[in-house]
């Protein structure tokens, strides 16, 4: 199992364990706001990386 599956089965389980234990709506909102606070927390270079990176993954 590759690195990037594995932080995916990860975030599919916390993701059901929220569902469980939180209203549906904080479970949303945690799920948004987490990775959203985190991208926001970069600087300006680290986005246009990270936005080149992830256009090149794509294909464009």
């Amino acid at each position: 199992m590759s690195k990037r599956a594995k932080i995916a089965a990860g975030g599919v389980a916390v993701g059901l364990l929220l569902l469980i234990w939180l209203p549906w709506w904080a479970a949303f909102l945690i799920v948004l706001g987490v990775p959203t606070a985190a991208y926001l927390a970069l600087d300006p270079g680290q986005r246009r990386r990270l936005r080149r990176v992830s256009r090149r993954e794509l294909g464009r």
